[in-house]
């Protein structure tokens, strides 16, 4: 049974704002819904089976209700929209925004159910562990919210850390200061804090010490109170250097642990901690553990299709 509904928008703006940020996006909305969508002045008009039209209506009424600042790209469109039809919340996404502090990127939504439940579980712990592929957001996801918590002064600064474990920690005879010994291999971080926050605030920010980065090594015998830490390429920690870590989390304070266990570059005799802390945490109130996997990759879809052509590799 075929069905035409038509959805006329709140306003003459929201019809501008739609035309101009998803009109392109329409044939693949119309592929994922298996719909035909015409746009007449300030109404959506959808046709196909009523099944289809009606699932098709729910989603542009909720890209239509949720309008942001900024377009979503078509790869987060697609992603919602699989969200929709798999029955689950689309929604949610939108729920789950993540204010930041750039005037070039106001919000990043959680794209797929894995940085869902991501998102979730740092708002509502103290300690979240993610595991995953690369492209899964696990960084770039723990930064927007750290970044969102110090803008709402729920915390006083971040802190960001990873294992300098190409420099083997022994970064003395790298020529400059702290940070810019450190800059190659914080790189990831600096690349999504200069997306969230305007490039003179995190100056500001860095030379204040309310931003500050150190190599995992030199956290020993602190105690971060009111702070966001996060620890990037966690899987390069050792044993002993997970512990000593977990051990510094402080009052008023989030951590977000990140790692990929597939991508361990330690020594063959060295464990690594994010793959001990694993079992070792699972039932401990307050700490989230969430495992990502390739669907929840978002980079270029070819990412995906390289790390499941290598994991068939590793398997075999």
């Amino acid at each position: 049974m075929s069905l035409k509904n038509t959805l006329p928008f709140p306003d003459n703006e929201t019809a501008s704002w739609f035309h101009r940020n998803y009109m392109e996006f329409v044939p693949n909305i119309e592929n994922k819904f298996q719909t035909r969508i015409i746009s007449r002045g300030n109404t959506i008009q959808i046709s196909g089976s009523k099944k289809n039209v009606m699932e098709c209506s729910q989603f542009i009424n909720m890209l239509i209700e949720n309008k942001m600042d900024e377009k979503l790209t078509i790869r987060e469109i697609e992603l919602m929209a699989d969200r929709a039809l798999s029955q689950e919340t689309s929604g949610e996404n939108f729920r789950q925004k993540i204010e930041v502090w750039s005037s070039r990127k106001k919000y990043v939504l959680p794209k797929t159910e894995g940085q869902l439940r991501y998102v979730s579980a740092i708002r509502d712990s103290d300690i979240t562990i993610c595991f995953g592929p690369a492209g899964t957001g696990k960084t770039y996801l723990a930064m927007a919210l750290a970044v969102e918590y110090l803008r709402s002064e729920k915390v006083s600064r971040i802190i960001l850390t990873r294992p300098a474990v190409e420099a083997g920690e022994a970064l003395g005879f790298l020529p400059g200061d702290l940070k810019e010994k450190l800059s190659p291999y914080l790189r990831p971080l600096y690349d999504a804090l200069f997306e969230m926050i305007e490039p003179e605030r995190v100056e500001s920010f860095l030379e204040r010490g309310i931003i500050e980065i150190a190599p995992l090594a030199y956290m020993r015998g602190r105690t971060l109170n009111d702070s966001f830490i996060i620890l990037d390429e966690a899987q390069n920690s050792s044993t002993l250097q997970m512990k000593m870590f977990l051990t510094r989390l402080g009052f008023n304070s989030k951590v977000a642990i990140t790692g990929d266990i597939t991508q361990i570059d330690l020594k063959k005799n060295m464990k690594s901690g994010l793959v001990e802390i694993k079992n070792i945490l699972k039932n401990i109130p307050g700490i989230s553990i969430i495992q990502m996997t390739g669907k929840d990759i978002i980079r270029h879809p070819l990412v995906q299709e390289i790390i499941n052509a290598y994991r068939k590799v590793e398997k075999r």
